[in-house]
């Protein structure tokens, strides 16, 4: 037994089998339900429950808080079916849609970043062409292990692919990438996913703030908006724990010199000795440079990294004036964060 859930934008009911989720009956039946992590702690399959109920597990205050809840929002990949139903998924700003391809690629470069982050070059040997907008991610499989997701480095329209990757504690996917694959090695690549990509159409001002391995998809957004003759001007901050922690920076540092909208300020939060560079919190940097109206009203704002950081930022960033829509946040949970979640009774 099982009941009917009207997506508006599908033309068809789901039959969504008792105990299942929205999310995952649509994504079994081919259908492009807007997505992320799955496990309820990014919100990117936020949407409006019409009519129905739904029973939601356990999911992040910061993929949906009480108050959207209490509006009439769920997440798709949460939410349980009890009755017929009809909902429909938050239409974004701008709308990207992008086949969903499933690609054969090669291992073609390794380069080591930093101590625990390597940086990942693919070329595309099978499925493509391979579109994707700037700050997306894709699943990616190396041999015999599970898939996990990864943002895109480069940017869109680039002949190969480009990940970071930063060992976990206990994670065997990213104790692999950073020990083990070998130039050469075959990889398989799904996607593109994910909702905090960039808005070309914005002409404010970007800030775009980036945690550790979260450079992956900051990278690509800046790279892209450069490229695209983007005018207006592009804050960009990178926070890591101390310098050794910092990578690419002359990269980012030659770009700021040749484009005087781009500025570029790395952060670090435990620096071991004297430094030149800013130091704390990234969100406390972020908020004492915009302390001043008009703020980051009007701005679009990039987050990605640790989920402590990317939540710290948002809160902070919403208080210097930046609007819910315009905050746009891709937190990289691990399996373990996945796994305490789905703990909480």
């Amino acid at each position: 037994m099982g009941f009917a859930v009207a997506v508006r934008q599908f033309d068809a009911p789901l039959d969504v089998e008792t105990g299942d989720t929205i999310l995952q009956t649509a994504l079994n039946a081919g259908l492009p339900y807007p997505h992320g992590c799955q496990s309820g702690n990014c919100g990117a399959c936020k949407s409006r429950l019409y009519s129905g109920e739904v029973e939601m597990s356990p999911y992040s205050e910061f993929a949906l808080t009480d108050a959207e809840k209490n509006s009439g929002l769920i997440l798709a990949c949460r939410s349980v079916p009890w009755s017929d139903c009809e909902v429909a998924w938050l239409e974004q700003d701008e709308v990207v849609a992008h086949p969903l391809r499933k690609l054969t690629c090669t291992v073609r470069g390794l380069d080591r970043m930093t101590h625990d982050i390597v940086r990942v070059r693919l070329s595309i040997e099978a499925g493509g062409p391979f579109d994707f907008t700037a700050g997306q991610f894709a699943e990616v499989t190396f041999a015999g292990l599970p898939a996990r997701d990864y943002s895109m480095a480069n940017r869109p329209g680039d002949a190969g692919l480009e990940f970071h990757i930063r060992e976990i504690p206990g994670g065997a996917v990213s104790a692999h990438a950073n020990s083990a694959l070998k130039v050469g090695d075959s990889v398989q690549v799904e996607g593109p996913h994910g909702i905090a990509y960039y808005r070309a159409t914005h002409t404010g001002p970007i800030v775009a703030l980036a945690g550790g391995s979260g450079l992956a998809p900051i990278k690509s957004i800046v790279e892209t908006a450069l490229a695209h003759g983007a005018g207006q001007p592009i804050h960009m901050y990178f926070g890591v724990r101390d310098a050794p922690d910092l990578y690419l920076e002359d990269h980012f540092s030659d770009l700021a010199a040749r484009h005087p909208n781009l500025s570029f300020t790395p952060v670090l939060s435990e620096p071991g000795g004297s430094t030149a560079h800013r130091t704390g919190y990234l969100a406390d940097v972020v908020a004492a440079d915009f302390a001043t109206a008009p703020g980051l009203d009007g701005c679009k704002i990039y987050l990605a990294g640790p989920p402590i950081m990317v939540e710290t930022c948002v809160e902070r960033v919403r208080e210097r004036g930046a609007a819910d829509e315009d905050c746009h946040a891709d937190a990289f949970y691990t399996e373990a964060d996945k796994a305490k979640l789905e703990a909480v009774p």
